[in-house]
């Protein structure tokens, strides 16, 4: 029995093997891939080098008159009291960034673990979850983001937990079918025949084979948590104290009547360039990462 186990697992591993490969091999090959995960690279290392004051450090010192358009001096124009916009798009991408990630990674591990629990053990306890999601999923996410947010306070801090709470809900249905689909298969009996425990097979042998659509979502998660934290910063809930895109955008409310566009149209530029490098990525993975795509099983 144990040669029939390793006959399956190393089957397994080439399988997954080969799926990585055309991944990577497809991946390579589609410029507008490549040119996305640039786009998200130099983000990533701009956010980076915001946050460990390397750039973007000044951003709040008086550096010219309130007002001042864009031009040779003030390359992207500066705010109402003098301060760099540009300075503050990039501090305001640091932001992006880190809620991004801190919030894709909560959603992935809650609908990740809910999902799989629900799929491997079924019964009881599937009914419990698929009944906890589908309730949490019909209130509609902005409310519930909103009243989050409005419990916990404003902040960074407050972002990331209610966009990290309200983001798990379609990641756990699918990992919930993907558990449900491998836990028949014969590799998990080969194991569990050998007294393999269920925590065991669960992360150990099933979690590996569906990590591509943890991947997916994960790429997918982080442009919304973007888009859904300039919201609630529009709204005044979001980012306080410091700047951000959203913030931007609602300072410029009052400033377009006085002619004043560069603040609006540097964040909405930022935001709109890195969404769309997210969206491109995003879709280039699902591409090249789930098998049923590509008719494989």
């Amino acid at each position: 029995m144990e040669n029939v186990v390793a006959s399956i697992d190393t089957d397994k591993n080439e399988k997954s093997k080969s799926l990585w490969g055309h991944a990577w091999t497809q991946l390579s090959n589609d410029k507008m891939a490549l040119t996305a995960t640039v786009i998200v690279g130099v983000y990533l290392l701009v956010a980076l080098l915001s946050f460990m004051g390397v750039i973007a450090n000044e951003w709040s010192a008086e550096i010219g008159p309130s007002y001042a358009p864009p031009s040779a001096d003030y390359l992207f124009g500066l705010d109402i009291f003098g301060r760099s916009v540009l300075l503050k798009t990039i501090k305001g991408a640091e932001i992006a960034m880190s809620i991004g990630f801190v919030t894709s990674m909560i959603s992935v591990f809650i609908g990740t673990l809910l999902g799989a629990v629900s799929g491997y053990y079924g019964g009881k306890i599937d009914e419990f979850i698929v009944w906890f999601y589908t309730s949490f999923s019909s209130i509609p996410s902005i409310m519930m983001l909103m009243a989050i947010t409005l419990i916990l306070g404003k902040g960074v801090t407050s972002v990331y937990i209610a966009l990290g709470l309200t983001g798990w809900v379609s990641l756990c249905r699918l990992i919930r079918g993907e558990v449900i689909r491998h836990k028949n298969r014969d590799y998990v009996h080969a194991v569990s025949s050998l007294g393999g425990s269920n925590l065991r097979i669960l992360f150990k042998h099933i979690l590996p084979n569906v990590t591509h659509i943890m991947i997916i979502n994960f790429s997918l998660q982080f442009q919304i948590a973007i888009k859904s934290e300039v919201i609630l910063s529009y709204l005044g809930l979001g980012v306080q104290g410091r700047p951000s895109w959203g913030t931007m955008i609602d300072d410029s409310k009052l400033e377009l009547a006085r002619g004043v566009w560069w603040q609006l149209g540097s964040a909405t530029v930022a935001m709109l360039i890195v969404v769309l490098a997210f969206n491109i990525l995003g879709d280039a993975l699902r591409d090249a990462l789930d098998p049923k795509l590509k008719g494989k099983s």
